[in-house]
């Protein structure tokens, strides 16, 4: 799906502001809008699969809700139909985004968390390398026709769909062991989660309005002199980085304080939006690019594992979409605001603001670090039951 995907969002930006005449400011609102509704999405997700036990059924509806908007994109007339695909597109993947990483957190030992949220975050992104290196030559095949990239990217989303229903299966233990739980959704389960997760989502919150929308990356480039041909590989050198990391970087948060990885990833995003800001050319576009994948390899797979490490396991679902929640309607924002700062003053401003926010989001992890690193007292299994006793014999 992420191939699908990244086929069209690669071009996306430049297709509404090229094709259809839209304004960098209405960019940002669409794809805020999209990317805030895929996240606040998760949270009813994520309490259907923890009140069914279940997660498949949503994952199999969100693809398939993927690639069924898909076509849209190809006969776009205006950017309002772009909105409305991008719109259906993303409640897709919000449907399928919380059950998804429940699902990783289930079928995974707490002890190794870390390394399967970066092998997932790291596989999610060779997707998102192939899509726009396949974006690439088809472009070049078909004359810079962009709709018909965006017809080819049709067939790879329904390919995922039918890796869903034939790949993959629930967590038979999990799903036994849902059954003996409560509902895990009512208004006093709000209270059931700890202080820590919520420092964890005030975190995500900042971070995210650091971190707008990536259709920023590719219009900076071409604003350098990228030609419409090259525009996708703004996303593969960015998906490169963030796939070569995340597997590393999920592993060193088994091992290593979470306060240190987070610095890091916000020390490269700042380093990253600089490097946008000031350093002219296409040399600045790209140094930019890829220390924005170095900052999500870093911190978007660890966000995930403090998630999973600070929830009740059998609130898990509603954790990662209470988290997703807030972390999307901060992504409005940030994509509104980054939009409104480009046409108004210009690429430079909205960089330098994504880097003050990186440096906020720096303080509060600061803050925070004594809770991130407590001892979190969902991660861990429950204890299977002792063995009856055998009875004795006399010898």
């Amino acid at each position: 799906m992420d191939v699908s995907s990244e086929m069209i969002h690669s071009l996306l930006p430049l297709f509404l502001t090229g094709t259809l005449g839209a304004s960098v400011l209405l960019v940002g609102v669409i794809d805020g809008i999209a990317e805030s509704t895929a996240a606040i999405s998760k949270i009813f997700s994520g309490y259907i699969s923890d009140k069914i036990g279940r997660r498949k059924p949503l994952l199999l509806f969100g693809y398939g809700l993927g690639a069924f908007t898909k076509p849209f994109f190809a006969i776009a007339g205006g950017p309002m139909v772009v909105l409305a695909a991008r719109f259906a597109d993303r409640i897709g993947k919000g449907i399928r985004g919380a059950p998804r990483d429940a699902l990783v957190a289930d079928v995974t030992p707490a002890d190794i968390r870390g390394r399967a949220f970066g092998l997932r975050q790291s596989m999610d992104t060779i997707g998102a390398v192939a899509g726009p290196l396949l974006a690439v030559g088809l472009m070049a095949l078909f004359a810079s026709d962009i709709r018909a990239v965006f017809w080819v990217a049709v067939i790879p989303g329904l390919i995922a769909v039918l890796c869903v229903i034939f790949g993959v299966r629930d967590s038979r233990a999990e799903i036994a062991a849902q059954q003996t739980r409560a509902p895990p959704i009512d208004f006093t389960a709000i209270g059931r989660f700890s202080s820590t997760f919520w420092t964890v989502a005030l975190i995500g919150v900042v971070f995210t309005l650091a971190r707008f929308s990536e259709a920023f990356l590719v219009l900076k480039a071409s604003q350098e002199g990228l030609p419409l041909v090259l525009a996708p590989l703004v996303l593969v050198v960015m998906n490169i980085v963030y796939s070569l990391c995340a597997y590393p970087a999920g592993a060193a948060s088994d091992r290593l304080q979470a306060f240190h990885l987070l610095l890091a990833g916000l020390g490269a995003l700042i380093a990253a939006d600089l490097s946008l800001a000031f350093v002219p050319g296409l040399t600045g576009a790209f140094l930019g690019t890829a220390l924005w994948g170095l900052h999500m390899a870093l911190t978007q797979g660890l966000l995930s594992k403090l998630v999973a490490d600070h929830a009740p396991a059998e609130l898990r679902g509603t954790a990662f979409g209470l988290f997703n929640l807030s972390t999307g309607i901060a992504m409005l924002f940030a994509s509104v605001i980054a939009g409104l700062l480009w046409d108004r003053a210009g690429s430079a401003a909205t960089f330098l603001a994504g880097a003050g926010f990186a440096a906020l989001a720096a303080l509060i992890v600061f803050a925070g670090r004594r809770r991130l690193h407590a001892p979190h007292r969902h991660s861990a299994q429950a204890p299977l039951p002792p063995a009856p006793a055998s009875p004795k014999t006399t010898p």
